[in-house]
């Protein structure tokens, strides 16, 4: 609400809203009058200058479109033809002969005899011949392959002087020999005439036709001795199952390369990508479509470039329609085309901004058309603005005077209602007055603040009283709490004056008391007893079980009796008074502290977790009793298990396995374990810290539903 000149302007949602209607609904039906009678003179305009201006933007959008269209489909094809069917089938084809000769000629081996094999010769450079390499500190005269491989040299030279493509071809065998054949014998020797070692079960080719068991084509890599770029097409021979040598074929992709960088115009090119999602051939020196060595070049399909990951990699599989796709900020179509023979893509790529440039024609057309329209337009709509204004102005003026009438007469009971409420203090309540009777919505809402101010009145002293009586509580559960701890052994070093072991445990309840508890004390000078147990449910009553039960064996245990005889009588104890029918998990052990012999007895309880020296952690799957509390006469087995100098054993409650986290997923023990196994050589403080931080860190911000208790024993001996 807002005061001018004295005069307070504002409503309540009937009254004014009635007038201010019947104002809105008076102008809409003007504004009405008058668009229609617009719009019946510019309709015809708009239309004809409508169609005028699609027709154009079909005609160059449609000519343009179909130009970039048929360049790069005609350039994709025919370098797509180039490439599979005068490259790479020819060269799969003689791979595949290599490796059909070579597989027989290692299946007859027996039938023929070694023949000679000779290293590269500088007088054979420029010369097709054929040469042998090893690897460092392979004696090729010992190799039991290299001659028997060398019985294809004559195949080889052929394969190699009548092929158009082949840079090499070669037999490389698994004892670290290779024979090849082509016409650059100098390059393998260095300047003192020896020949240069080459690892050949390192390469690329050797690795990944042995891993793939066929024939493969390895990424766009560098000659080790020339540096120049291109593919090997590689097969693995296997002999009664066992790999004995790869045959394969170097190929130099410099024809390629240069009919690349030849599809370049002002705003097209073309690229190849390999079956690793690669560029490897492009006219591009920057960004993404950068050519570069498969050790270096990334993969395209995991591109961050959502777009161009989706066409690359439909593009290695299908001919894919025209796309338009952004790349490093520039709109560009694509259009690509597999080369199936080698799981390549051929990619031609038109920059949609120059392909659109015939688009300034039509935005020509269209600026002429839009003149003559708007100049018509703006002539009819002068004379519309201008009755629609001052209509307008009528209307709102009127509008405001009649709600400035209607509203003095509205707002005396809000002021009145406002300045009632705004002198309550202490006990007061609003109370209704005959100021408010209006019959409408003041007189509802007069009705309502004075329910409401009586409520509050009630609603505070209710407040007051409970939260006396929540402190109250909270105060008895933080003092039940310190009795609880109080009650369990936690002082450490826990037995100072024995150097024989060490030992540490914890008890975190998952509300202010809790059901878990644990303890340890000497029987005798040779005799320790350790237990640890974890009560059915939680909170006051969990605890109060949990004292009794702990005097109770605690009381057994001191008697000398063995772990089955205390978990024995224990449960004779606690089911003769047992009403409320509650139960205890409890593990119980005695640890002869001369011999490291644990005798122990389980009922119902987790296994405990075995740590001996240079082992990995593991439970120790002992027998299992019921638990104390079920149902009496139950009897309870022992078995032992022993401490080397330097083991540990540590017990836990199930709020450690059974801890969830935010995604409801169990910490379990597996888990547990890798925490016990982090730092073995810990003492036992430390190991409790370690598997407590693991389960906080995989917790996070869940709430902890189960009491945490765990002990940890180091015994040395």
């Amino acid at each position: 609400m807002k005061i001018i000149h004295g005069i307070k302007i504002g409503g309540l949602q009937q009254k004014i809203f009635n007038l201010m209607l019947i104002v809105i609904i008076a102008m809409i039906g003007i504004f009405l009058a008058v668009s229609l009678y617009q719009q019946h003179n510019l309709a015809h305009i708009v239309e004809q200058s409508n169609t005028d201006q699609q027709t154009s933007i079909a005609q160059v959008s449609d000519a343009t479109m179909q130009t970039v269209l048929e360049s790069s489909m005609s350039k994709t094809t025919a370098l797509q033809a180039y490439i599979a069917g005068d490259l790479f089938s020819d060269v799969q084809t003689d791979v595949q002969t290599l490796q059909t000769f070579a597989t027989e000629l290692f299946a007859h081996a027996d039938s023929f005899s070694p023949h000679p094999f000779y290293l590269p010769d500088k007088n054979n450079d420029g010369v097709a011949s054929v040469m042998v390499q090893h690897e460092t500190g392979v004696d090729p005269t010992e190799s039991e392959s290299l001659g028997l491989v060398a019985n294809m040299s004559e195949i080889m030279l052929s394969m190699f002087v009548n092929s158009r493509w082949l840079s090499s071809c070669f037999v490389g065998t698994a004892d670290g020999n290779i024979l090849f054949v082509d016409d650059r014998a100098g390059a393998y020797l260095d300047e003192n005439g020896m020949v240069y070692d080459f690892e050949v079960r390192s390469r690329p080719w050797y690795k990944q036709a042995a891993e793939a068991g066929r024939l493969i084509f390895t990424g766009i890599e560098e000659d080790a001795f020339t540096g120049i770029k291109g593919v090997v097409c590689a097969a693995p021979i296997y002999r009664d199952g066992e790999l004995v040598a790869v045959v394969g074929a170097d190929l130099f992709l410099t024809s390629i390369s240069d009919y690349v960088e030849n599809t370049v115009t002002d705003s097209s090119f073309l690229c190849v990508i390999n079956e690793h999602g690669q560029v490897i051939f492009s006219p591009q020196k920057e960004g993404s479509l950068k050519p570069e060595l498969s050790s270096d070049a990334p993969d395209l399909r995991q591109s961050d470039n959502e777009a161009l990951a989706h066409f690359v990699t439909e593009a290695l599989n299908n001919d894919t329609g025209l796309e338009s796709v952004t790349i490093d900020g520039t709109a560009y179509y694509l259009m690509g085309v597999p080369i199936f023979p080698v799981g390549w893509t051929v990619v031609s790529v038109a920059n949609q901004e120059a392909a659109h440039r015939p688009t300034e024609t039509l935005l020509d057309n269209y600026k002429e058309i839009n003149q003559r329209a708007m100049g018509v337009f703006r002539e009819g709509a002068k004379h519309g603005s201008q009755t629609f204004i001052v209509l307008t102005t009528v209307m709102v003026l009127l509008g405001m005077i009649g709600a400035l009438l209607i509203a003095t007469h509205i707002v005396k009971p809000v002021e009145h209602m406002t300045r009632r409420i705004n002198s309550l203090s202490g006990d007061n309540v609003f109370e209704m007055e005959t100021i408010y009777c209006t019959g409408d919505e003041i007189e509802v809402l007069a009705e309502s603040f004075t329910s409401l101010s009586k409520k509050t009145r009630d609603y505070i002293r209710q407040i007051t009283e409970i939260t006396a009586e929540k402190e109250r509580i909270g105060t008895e559960l933080a003092l039940a709490k310190r009795i609880q701890a109080d009650m369990l052994p936690n002082t450490y070093p826990a037995f100072p004056e024995r150097p024989e072991f060490d030992i540490y445990a914890s008890m975190d309840p998952a509300k202010e008391v809790g059901g878990d508890f644990y303890d340890y004390f000497l029987v005798d000078d040779d005799h320790l007893c350790m237990l640890i147990a974890d009560v059915s449910g939680k909170g006051v009553p969990a605890a109060l079980f949990m004292m009794a039960s702990r005097i109770i064996l605690a009381g057994y245990a001191k008697q000398g009796l063995s772990p089955a005889e205390i978990l024995h009588n224990a449960n004779e104890t606690i089911c003769r008074n047992n009403r409320e029918e509650m139960f205890v998990t409890v593990w119980l052990g005695i640890l002869e502290i001369s011999t490291g012999r644990i005798t122990a007895a389980n009922a119902g309880h987790e296994y405990p977790v075995l740590m001996q020296p240079d082992r990995k952690c593991e439970l120790y799957k002992g027998k299992h009793g019921f638990v104390i509390g079920g149902i009496e006469g139950a009897k309870y087995k022992e078995y032992e298990l022993r401490l080397q100098p330097g083991g540990k054993l540590f017990l836990y409650t199930d709020g450690v396995a059974e801890a969830t986290s935010a995604e409801n997923e169990l910490f379990g023990t597996a888990r547990m374990l890798d925490a016990l196994s982090g730092d073995p050589d810990a003492d036992p403080e430390r190991i409790l810290t370690q598997v407590r931080r693991a389960v906080d860190d995989f917790v996070g911000d869940a709430e902890q539903f189960d009491d945490l208790t765990m002990l940890c024993l180091e015994y040395k001996g």
